[in-house]
């Protein structure tokens, strides 16, 4: 570890903080329909947009109407990709004749995967997708399932600050001024900086490059394993010229981080140079990946009149953070105590410690930084292999992802993640007092209960059991590539990923293939969909209320108090919950390391 190491790790932080406020308020006012700067522009469009569609943008919804438009809108979009990928070697801007995406599993994997703001991939994108594929189909649900988790967020806090009201928004204006206020502009802006910086956004076919000398490489199908002969000896290719991948890549990029998104238009994702090619567009990246999810926050306050209560939630988001972040740093400094014999101490020609995985312009606190950041939100963009991470260092992503990702979390669904946990605080705060718990003048009953009780449960529920599945059927294990507890937290972690609608993986893990496609499919739709259901029923059960003014009894939710206790529920809900499953993969993998075994 290292001075600039920790320097540009609080940097970042300290950006996040400074950024929270303006953004959290411009939210505000763009929910609560006050006016911005951006209305003369955005407002026009927004009426033609409600007069094409029919949409009364003066129509509240119930918990209930509210849901079921965001179910239907949803379902609709991941079939639009699912046949927009199955046809685009019909359709235009496909320069590299790329037939449709198959095998049939991996397009449904695929359009379930960008439909629940999960981006995982288990392609290529540079030999797999079409630029009209790339653009109208992927890029395209990085801004809706974005708005989508937006606006539910925004519904839930509304359920919150509003009195004996039956309703708490209404989804398509929530969805609409999303788009227009918050992602658009924003990406705009960030798409040209990054071209500034050198990302690459072109229509232009691939460019083709002579080699020095020929060279053989091995043939990989479909399924990413080696093609073998009759003799069944693998086979190779002579390949005697390199095919420089490009495409409109800056404006996916931009709101892949900012929507938490994720998904990479090249297979190596922000490690590849043409998305992430310099230290300031990673770190512009890592900033736009916290920058909502922090930024609701304030909203919250503001929207509660509580503003207080908003910095309490962003200071546990901000020590968990730091928490994982400093484990992540050192166990990545501190490298392969099996390597003891080799320096691995940084020197000006050495960068020292486990570089293995990790890109040089980035080094370790950059790496370790950008995988606990986009862990901490649901993004799952890497610019670094977490495969290749140490033991502990690896463990971190894992853990992140275990707790919800509600650590500035998702684009909304992080703020939402969190304020469940709060329910579950103040609920377990009450018992310890002996009276009704209560959250911002709202009492907190037994429905409130049994729903977040509710959220909280589907999520290993889906994990462990496709995990367990997976780890003692043949059609499970194939994939792994590394024996013992490596190859066991390979297939976690993707479980983990997809329920989590992360998208990040371990690496590792072969995952092309009729289960992984068809169980994480599933896994990524049950994470998203069965969740945000019980967290509508609170939002709208809590809407009915009336205001109970505090008394000596409440307690208080803007205290430093009440963020260690909402810090312990997190640990305990995530660590009680997956603790002998991170036992049985990085923690023995650590613990075997350091007798001198590894994977």
């Amino acid at each position: 570890m290292s001075v600039n190491g920790w320097l540009q790790i609080l940097l970042f932080l300290v950006i996040v903080f400074l950024i929270t406020k303006p953004m959290g308020l411009y939210m505000a006012r763009v929910f609560e329909r006050q006016k911005t700067f951006l209305d003369p522009v955005l407002r026009p469009i927004e009426r033609v947009l409600y007069r094409v569609t029919g949409v009364d943008e003066n129509h509240e919804m119930r918990w209930t109407e509210y849901a079921v438009a965001m179910l239907l809108f949803s379902a609709a979009a991941m079939i639009v990709l699912y046949l927009m990928e199955r046809l685009q070697a019909f359709l235009p801007f496909n320069p590299q004749k790329f037939a449709g995406v198959t095998p049939t599993h991996l397009a449904f994997n695929t359009a379930a995967s960008f439909t629940t703001n999960t981006n995982w991939q288990a392609y290529s994108g540079e030999s797999t997708m079409s630029y009209f594929t790339q653009m109208a189909g992927l890029a395209y649900h990085n801004f809706i399932s974005a708005a989508t988790g937006i606006a539910l967020a925004v519904a839930f806090i509304r359920g919150i600050a509003r009195r004996q009201m039956q309703t708490i928004g209404n989804f398509w204006v929530d969805l609409v001024r999303t788009c227009l206020w918050v992602l658009l502009p924003f990406s705009i802006v960030g798409a040209l900086i990054l071209v500034s910086q050198g990302v690459v956004q072109n229509l232009r076919p691939y460019d083709k490059a002579a080699l020095v000398e020929p060279m053989q490489v091995q043939k990989i199908g479909q399924d990413g394993k080696p093609v073998v002969g009759p003799d069944g000896k693998p086979l190779v290719d002579t390949v005697t010229e390199q095919s420089i991948a490009q495409g409109p890549v800056a404006s996916q990029e931009i709101i892949k981080e900012f929507g938490t998104n994720g998904g990479g238009f090249f297979n190596a994702n922000s490690a590849h140079p043409f998305e992430n090619p310099t230290p300031l567009t990673n770190l512009i990246e890592l900033i736009c990946i916290f920058a909502i999810g922090a930024g609701l926050t304030y909203t919250l306050g503001h929207m509660t009149g509580s503003q207080r209560h908003g910095w309490a939630v962003w200071a546990a988001m901000a020590i968990l953070f730091l928490s994982g972040v400093v484990v992540a740093y050192w166990a990545e400094a501190r490298g392969n105590p099996l390597l003891a014999s080799a320096d691995q101490r940084p020197t000006a020609s050495q960068p020292g410690g486990n570089m293995e995985g990790k890109e040089v312009r980035f080094g370790i606190a950059d790496s370790a930084l950008f995988a606990t950041v986009t862990t901490d939100a649901s993004c799952g963009a890497i610019n670094g292999q977490h495969d290749s991470y140490t033991p502990l260092g690896g463990m971190i992503p894992l853990a992140n992802i275990m707790m919800s990702e509600v650590i500035f979390g998702g684009v909304g669904s992080g703020l939402y993640g969190m304020l469940v946990d709060v329910i579950l605080a103040v609920f377990i705060a009450g018992l310890m007092v002996g009276r009704t718990p209560e959250y911002l003048g709202k009492k907190i009953e037994a429905y409130d209960v049994k729903m977040a009780m509710l959220f909280v449960l589907v999520f290993p529920l889906v994990i462990l059991t496709l995990t367990g599945i997976s780890m003692v059927k043949p059609f499970g294990t194939a994939g792994i590539s590394n024996p013992g507890p490596h190859g066991f937290s390979q297939i976690l972690y993707a479980f983990v990923s997809g329920a989590g609608n992360n998208g990040s993986a371990f690496g590792g893990l072969t995952a092309n293939t009729l289960w992984y496609d068809t169980a994480i499919g599933f896994d990524m739709l049950l994470g998203r969909f069965f969740m945000i259901i019980p967290m509508l029923a609170i939002a709208g059960n809590l809407a009915q209320k009336k205001y109970v003014p505090p008394s000596l009894g409440t307690f208080p939710v803007t205290t430093p108090l009440f963020t260690v206790l909402l810090i312990g529920v997190i640990l305990i809900v995530g660590a009680l919950t997956f603790f002998p499953a991170l036992s049985l993969g990085p923690i023995l993998e650590h613990l075997l390391m350091v007798a001198g075994k590894t994977f």
